[in-house]
């Protein structure tokens, strides 16, 4: 794909901040999503709420996207958010009755645990390389998963098409969806956004065809606006999809600096509570880290793949996986000081980066910069999170589909005739789109993690067979190279005695 904006390139400041905002658009909901989550999680299953804080969140992936390009030599168009993988691993640092500094302090614990899982696995690929990553993840493995990447938030995408800012997410039965009058509001306000969005992709003009999420935000945005204004009037409370209440806490004196997670971590007074001893509680967070951080070094590997097809540069090779691998491991340790959750690099961005045809790393740069001060700025904090779940529903069904349509662009070349292949495929997508899990004590291995190694045992298994039959020809071929040597010097030891 041939890009506008190359990796090296500086677009104009008026555009450079609209791409970035783009991009800022684009990982917000998962990035401010995952400490929500865990807020609620915890509440729900242990009776308090460590109150996570979204905008160190934010600033946290800003500081991890910075260390991230730091380490790879600015040659890498990605951002780092918050990662899903790690949410069973932070709400299990609460579990046990813990103090609150200690439950933020086993966060901070457990990024470092994951961070140099990261270090470890670079140096060893630095001197060993990378061909033994090709020859157990090649383009049958690789390719379907990240097909998987995407495919595995299509529930997310379609679920938020349903879900306003206000009433939250629609009620889904077996026959689907509840379809009330906020609902087909909601829907149609997700489907303007999508349609704009696909409209200034295909048949817009210069800056309109590289900012398509923004001007679909916007529109969307507008008539929610519009219905939500409606709703006021006494009887059409039913149209209210935007929740402008949040707007209040501007009034209210609301705190305009963000909650950073190491603040409450070094207060002291560490209660282990009913684990017994810190040390037994330090060893719960290594288990329930560490072998997440392997899973998540899966991802970063397909990411790169995906973004390195779009982008036509290998950076496995340049600046190097151990480079990339260093910038996402120390970048989630940084991510994780300020805002709780380590970073991981954002299947988001990359789309975002594909459909816009900008691959230009200062536009990445100025995205986290952009993430941190925001996280400054509450009233611009308040208006990202005011935007209505059905419009990002309408962008991220764009943006997830690419995702997956980049995975299948990988085995195009592939021999799909080869059963070998077919049968790696096969159990790649019907693994990740099924949904499969697999919980072992505190660590659980999620649809695209299990899809993944699944695949990588399937694709050894089938290629025993075809690796001795190699093995064996190429001992073959050395065997004749020798003899014909052999010939060759019997022949001319007999020119020489002639």
């Amino acid at each position: 794909m041939e890009m506008i904006y190359g990796v090296k390139d500086r677009p104009k400041a008026g555009r450079l901040v609209l791409f970035a905002l783009q991009q800022l658009l684009a990982i917000l909901a998962a990035t401010i999503a995952v400490p929500a989550v865990v807020n609620s999680t915890v509440f729900k299953e242990f009776g308090y709420n460590p109150n996570l804080s979204q905008s160190a969140a934010l600033f946290g992936a800003g500081v991890g996207t910075i260390v991230y390009l730091l380490f790879t030599k600015f040659k890498s168009p990605v951002f780092l958010g918050s990662s899903f993988a790690f949410l069973g691993s932070m709400i299990s640092a609460f579990a046990g009755g813990i103090s609150m500094s200690l439950g933020y302090l086993g966060l901070l614990l457990g990024a470092l645990f994951a961070g140099l899982v990261y270090v470890v696995i670079a140096v060893v690929v630095k001197f060993a390389g990378t061909k033994w990553i090709d020859k157990i993840m090649p383009a049958v493995v690789i390719g379907p998963t990240v097909a998987i990447i995407g495919l595995s938030l299509a529930g997310n995408a379609v679920g938020d098409l349903f879900a306003s800012g206000y009433y939250g997410p629609a009620e889904l039965t077996a026959n689907g969806y509840v379809m009330n009058t906020t609902s087909w509001l909601c829907f149609i306000c997700g489907l303007v956004t999508l349609g704009v969005t696909i409209a200034c992709s295909v048949y817009g003009k210069k800056m309109m065809k590289m900012i398509p999420f923004i001007i679909g935000i916007l529109a969307g945005y507008a008539l929610a606006a519009i219905f939500t204004g409606f709703s006021y009037i006494e009887g059409a409370e039913a149209m209210r999809i935007i929740n402008f209440e949040s707007f209040k806490n501007l009034s209210q004196g609301s705190a305009w600096y963000p909650d950073f997670t190491f603040l409450t971590a070094f207060k002291g007074g560490y209660n282990a509570g009913t684990n017994g001893s810190i040390a037994a509680y330090i060893g719960s967070i290594a288990v329930a880290y560490i072998p997440v951080a392997f899973v998540v070094f899966a991802e970063h590997l397909a990411d790169h793949k995906n973004i390195s097809s779009i982008i036509e540069h290998d950076l496995l090779e340049d600046p190097g996986l151990h480079r990339t691998l260093l910038g996402d491991g120390v970048g989630s340790v940084a991510g994780a000081f300020f805002g709780g959750a380590p970073n991981t690099t954002y299947g988001e961005s990359v789309g975002c980066v594909a459909i816009s045809r900008n691959a230009s790393v200062i536009t990445i740069l100025v995205t986290a910069c952009m993430a941190i001060l925001a996280a400054f700025l509450a009233p611009f904090t308040i208006f990202l999170a005011s935007i209505p779940n059905c419009v990002m529903g309408g962008v991220c069904i764009a943006l997830y589909g690419f995702i997956a349509v980049s995975g299948l662009k990988m085995i195009q070349k592939v021999d799909l005739g080869d059963n070998r292949n077919l049968f790696t495929v096969c159990v790649i997508l019907i693994a990740g789109v099924g949904g499969m899990m697999l919980s072992i004590g505190q660590v659980s291995i999620r649809g695209v993690a299990c899809a993944l190694i699944l695949g990588i045992l399937t694709n050894l298994l089938v290629n025993v067979r075809k690796s001795n039959a190699e093995t064996a020809e190429a001992e073959n071929a050395e065997a004749d190279t020798v003899a014909q040597s052999d010939a060759t010097d019997e022949a001319a030891a007999t020119e020489d005695g002639e």
